[in-house]
């Protein structure tokens, strides 16, 4: 059975039709999309390198 996703808005995002940001779903995996076009493209990360990307991008 599929585990359904559930999306959360990056904190960041400026709201509005406008605004730039992305959505971010944590189950199983790190999945990524942009949240104007939900239909879209969307990158995939394994939680390991998922976790790596959160510490290096925090710790600027």
């Amino acid at each position: 059975m599929a585990r359904e996703r559930t999306w959360r808005k990056s904190s960041y995002s400026t709201g509005g039709e406008a605004s730039a940001c992305v959505d971010v779903s944590l189950a199983h995996n790190a999945q990524v999309r942009d949240s104007k076009n939900v239909s879209g493209d969307v990158l995939t990360f394994s939680t390991p390198a998922w976790r790596s990307l959160v510490a290096h991008v925090g710790s600027r």
